[in-house]
């Protein structure tokens, strides 16, 4: 495994970047005891991927870890981590009746050239259980992006497969076949992370020296497509005025990633941890109904 150092919250967080993420079991304890904890997972991330715009890649599962491939068009990974990994160990904690931490420390963060390791990242990080010798191929895990990527599940709302799939074909039958084919050669490939530089960039030269300039400079970056630029947040009295329940106005607001829970709280007049009841509760009921 890689031994990248974690961004600290001071550090550049570029838009449109693009990062591995992995975050570990705190004393290599188990992050997810059941398939009901996975299913929370995704419940949180999914969250996370409509408040702060985040597009994930790749994704994959693992009993004491996760593998996360993410792309940033608003630079908050950050805060969008602080959002995953705090509220699924709230409700990991209260699933299975237990207190503390869930995760050891921050998670780690590579940030990675797009157009060069994207590929090569989405494969390593379905391949997990196969190197870990949990499962023989990549198909027999269920919890990872590759089922959903080569079209034998329903891929979750969150999960963008179009980029990796777009690589091998324009056809979708065509480019599933050679993304099979792409992640069964990788069982024999070195792993990319010997490539990393500086313990925390994976791409070219150039690429990194690019990114320190960016990082130590603080100029920000202009590659978020047009499509993925967030509009705007509709204001507070929009949805007060515009749903009779106050609990689904609160929600929608936050949902639109434009709001703090605080801010929320403070327009509704109520303290922010029962804003973040109500949310949580909406959710929740969303889920039942799904």
């Amino acid at each position: 495994m890689h031994t990248a150092f974690p961004y600290k919250e001071q550090d550049r967080q570029d838009t449109g970047a693009l990062y591995h993420v992995t975050s570990r079991g705190n004393a290599q304890e188990a992050i997810y005891r059941d398939d009901k904890d996975r299913r929370d997972y995704y419940s949180v991330i999914c969250e996370v991927c409509k408040r702060f715009n985040w597009v994930i890649h790749a994704y994959c599962l693992m009993d004491n870890h996760y593998h996360l491939l993410v792309e940033t068009p608003e630079g908050n990974l950050s805060k969008g981590m602080r959002h995953l990994n705090g509220v699924y160990t709230q409700r990991f904690n209260q699933n299975n009746a237990r207190v503390g931490h869930v995760f050891q420390g921050r998670y780690k963060a590579i940030l990675v050239q797009k157009d060069s390791y994207l590929l090569e990242l989405a494969r390593y990080i379905v391949l997990n259980p196969v190197r870990a010798r949990m499962v023989r191929s990549a198909t027999d895990w269920p919890w990872s992006s590759y089922r959903a990527t080569t079209g034998q599940t329903n891929p979750p709302g969150w999960l963008h497969t179009d980029w990796i799939l777009s690589a091998f074909s324009k056809q979708k039958k065509t480019a599933v076949t050679g993304y099979k084919a792409f992640v069964a050669e990788g069982k024999n490939h070195p792993s990319p992370w010997e490539e990393l530089k500086n313990q925390i960039f994976l791409g070219t030269e150039k690429f990194v020296e690019d990114m320190q300039r960016k990082i130590s400079s603080e100029t920000a970056l202009s590659e978020i497509p047009a499509t993925q630029k967030r509009k705007p947040p509709k204001p507070l009295s929009f949805y007060k005025q515009n749903y009779s329940d106050r609990n689904t106005a609160i929600a929608l607001a936050y949902q639109s990633g434009g709001y703090s829970m605080g801010k929320i709280g403070i327009f509704f007049g109520l303290h922010y941890s029962w804003v973040s009841r109500i949310i949580r509760d909406v959710e929740k009921a969303k889920n039942k109904t799904l």
